[in-house]
């Protein structure tokens, strides 16, 4: 499974959910200026990552289930 490049494709996209999740809550920590102007700006990225991220895990579940791996 570490050879599949689908798989490293959606492993690398859940972290990068999880680090941008950190930058917000970061940012909403330190809050002050730097979190009202950057706060709904990291939401949104994460927003859109989590998007591409569940997409590439249902993609990744479809393929290894048509291949018959697993």
């Amino acid at each position: 499974m570490f050879e599949d490049p689908l798989f490293i494709i959606m492993a690398i996209a859940m972290l990068a959910v999880v680090a941008i999740l950190m930058f917000g809550i970061g940012g909403f920590a330190k809050g002050g200026d730097f979190n009202k102007k950057y706060a709904n700006k990291a939401m949104r990225w994460r927003i859109y990552a989590q998007f591409i991220a569940v997409l590439l895990i249902l993609l990744f579940v479809f393929v290894r289930r048509q291949t018959g791996a697993g």
